[in-house]
């Protein structure tokens, strides 16, 4: 394993490869219905392009350093279970976003709660970063408790902090420090 992957309990993060274009947009698909209001990319057609071109932008964020976007994998099937990144990176003030989502079919099982705590180890080590914001959408309990289970401090609720289909929208601020 190279210093890019990550594991988490039973769990596999790597940076995606082109092969995992089909198993992505299956999994997106399978999970549109319960993700979409929250997340407006995920759609009942998406497909193997549009994959493709996520994987590309996770690589441009990659070799940028302000983004690390990882699948998530079921480390004794290979199966695809979700995706998880630290992202918006700065730099200068050491902190970063962290967003996480698991296919539908795999939800209940604290998946999402263990590459939470896998991705602030590299957030803390690694990059050296100071502080990770988790940003959840007011409404969207199951991420709200992924949040909290994960140790993260909710600090407030931030007026127009998303904008989701077009709309400001608030969110609960949650904060993770080493």
């Amino acid at each position: 394993m190279d210093d890019s992957q990550l594991l988490a309990d039973g769990l596999l993060l790597r940076p995606f490869e082109d092969g995992d274009a089909a198993a992505f947009a299956a999994a997106v698909r399978e999970s549109a219905d319960g993700m979409r209001r929250w997340m407006p990319w995920c759609s009942t057609d998406y497909g193997v392009e549009q994959a493709l071109q996520w994987f590309q932008a996770c690589r441009s964020g990659r070799a940028a350093t302000t983004a690390y976007e990882y699948g998530v994998f079921d480390l004794a099937t290979g199966a695809f279970v979700g995706g998880a990144g630290l992202n918006a990176i700065r730099h200068d003030h050491r902190f970063c976003n962290l967003g996480y989502w698991v296919r539908q079919s795999r939800q209940g099982e604290g998946i999402a709660t263990r590459v939470v705590r896998a991705l602030a180890v590299q957030a803390f080590g690694p990059l050296d970063l100071q502080r990770v914001e988790i940003v959840v959408a007011v409404g969207n309990l199951a991420s709200e408790r992924v949040a909290v289970k994960s140790g993260a401090l909710r600090e407030g609720v931030a007026r127009n902090r998303l904008v989701i289909d077009g709309q400001p929208a608030p969110a609960h601020v949650f904060s993770l420090v080493p």
